[in-house]
């Protein structure tokens, strides 16, 4: 079996004590951390370590976010299935525009997070070549903490849960 994981782009880790479920889980009781290194908006600037803000060491990805009347860069833990993000705030529910705060770009809308909230996702490529096939999906309502990372056109999270090693 061949190895279709992006690991220029990829950190997994050991165990880690500060994020909260959901995490990736790997049998044996060892927790599995996704970190993510890099993230690309939708004309190939880096979106990672654009401001000074880290997260348990990682730097924050970071995305423009205009909603409710407020526009603001909002640095978003790099950590998979962590909430944790610094910068602007906006009420629940609030539905954003996402922004690629480099270009000044909208990010590229991917369609419906398919969970009847109205969701919709939209693209952090993980590598310069912009591939659908390699990002992270986040979604544009404030509040609502859906993302899934796609890696050689695999969603990780299911990789990880199925593959313990």
């Amino acid at each position: 079996m061949s190895d279709h994981i992006d690991r220029q782009n990829l950190r997994v880790t050991g165990k880690h004590r500060v994020v909260a479920e959901p995490s990736v889980g790997i049998a044996g009781g060892d927790d599995v951390v996704v970190v993510v290194t890099q993230a690309y908006g939708p004309r190939g600037d880096n979106l990672v370590g654009v401001s000074d803000v880290t997260f348990d060491g990682y730097p924050a990805v970071t995305i423009r976010v205009r909603g409710a009347g407020l526009e603001g860069d909002v640095h978003l833990s790099p950590i998979h299935g962590d909430s944790r993000k610094a910068g602007l705030e906006l009420p629940a529910g609030t539905v954003c525009e996402l922004i690629c705060p480099v270009s000044g770009q909208p990010l590229d809308k991917l369609g419906d997070v398919e969970d009847g909230t109205g969701a919709q996702y939209y693209a952090l490529y993980l590598t310069p070549a912009l591939s659908q096939g390699s990002m992270v999906m986040v979604s544009n309502v404030w509040g609502h903490y859906h993302s899934r990372i796609i890696d050689d056109f695999e969603l990780i999270s299911a990789w990880a849960a199925n593959h313990p090693e």
